[in-house]
C-alpha cells in the first residue's frame, strides 16, 4: 500500500539551518523517443501543508496528475528542465540527467529562489545532478523520495504533466507512433513502427538501435 508522502525530511533539512529545500526527480528516463525532463520544487521554512492527495506521479491518475499540477505550482516555486534527445545520444543519459536538472536549478534561480543557498533532495540512491554543476550543492539522496518526500513528489507531478504535454505536442506529424499514448516509451506498437520506418528526430537513435 503505497505511503503518502510526509515533509519530515524537509523540515529536518529547515531545523538544521536551511532556507530553501529543493526536491528534484526524473521523468522519461526510459523512454525510447523525447526528452529526459526533471522537475525541481523549492520550497522555504514556514512553507504550507501540500496539496491534498499529493503522491509520486507513477502512483496517480494521468486525471489526478493534472488536477494536482496547478496545486503544487502554488504550494511551491516549481521548474523543469530538458535535455534533448541528441544529447541523450551524444553524453548518455545519466549526464544528460545532471543537465537536465541544472536546467531546472537555473530557472529556478531566475525566478528568484536562491539556489546556492538551498539543500537539495534527489530521488534515488545516485547523484547524477553534482557532475553536471559548475558549483558542488549540498545534494543528499534517498530512495523513494518521491514516494516519501512532498516537495520531490511534487517536482515528479510537475515534470510528468510537462512531459506528457510536449509529447503530445511532439506527436503531431508522426501520430503513428502513439507519443500522445505511450508518451515516447517502448509499447509493442511503438517498437514495431520503429522497426518499420526506422527512428524520427525525436528518438533517442543510440537507444533505438540496440
Amino acid at each position: 500500500m503505497p505511503v503518502d508522502p510526509t515533509l519530515e525530511r524537509e523540515l529536518a533539512m529547515f531545523a538544521g539551518g536551511a532556507s530553501v529545500v529543493i526536491g528534484l526527480d526524473e521523468v522519461g528516463r526510459g523512454a525510447m523517443a523525447g526528452p529526459v525532463m526533471v522537475g525541481a520544487c523549492a520550497i522555504t521554512a514556514g512553507v504550507g501543508e501540500f496539496p491534498t492527495g499529493l503522491r509520486d506521479s507513477k502512483l496517480v491518475s494521468e486525471k489526478k496528475r493534472l488536477a494536482l499540477d496547478p496545486l503544487v505550482r502554488q504550494w511551491g516555486v516549481i521548474a523543469v528542465g530538458a535535455a534533448s534527445p541528441q544529447e541523450i545520444d551524444q553524453y548518455g543519459i545519466t549526464f544528460s540527467l545532471g543537465l537536465a536538472g541544472k536546467r531546472a536549478l537555473a530557472l529556478l534561480f531566475e525566478a528568484g529562489v536562491p539556489v546556492g543557498q538551498a539543500q537539495l533532495i534527489l530521488d534515488g540512491s545516485h547523484d547524477w545532478l553534482s557532475p553536471a554543476l559548475a558549483s558542488p550543492l549540498p545534494i543528499t539522496t534517498a530512495v523513494k523520495a518521491d514516494q516519501n518526500c512532498a516537495s520531490v513528489a511534487a517536482a515528479s507531478v510537475a515534470a510528468k504533466v510537462q512531459r506528457d504535454a510536449l509529447m503530445a505536442e511532439l506527436s503531431v506529424g508522426f501520430e503513428e507512433f502513439g507519443w500522445a499514448s505511450n508518451k515516447g516509451y517502448g509499447s509493442a506498437e511503438h517498437m514495431r513502427l520503429i522497426a518499420e520506418q526506422g527512428p524520427t528526430v525525436h528518438h533517442r537513435v543510440t537507444w533505438v538501435k540496440k
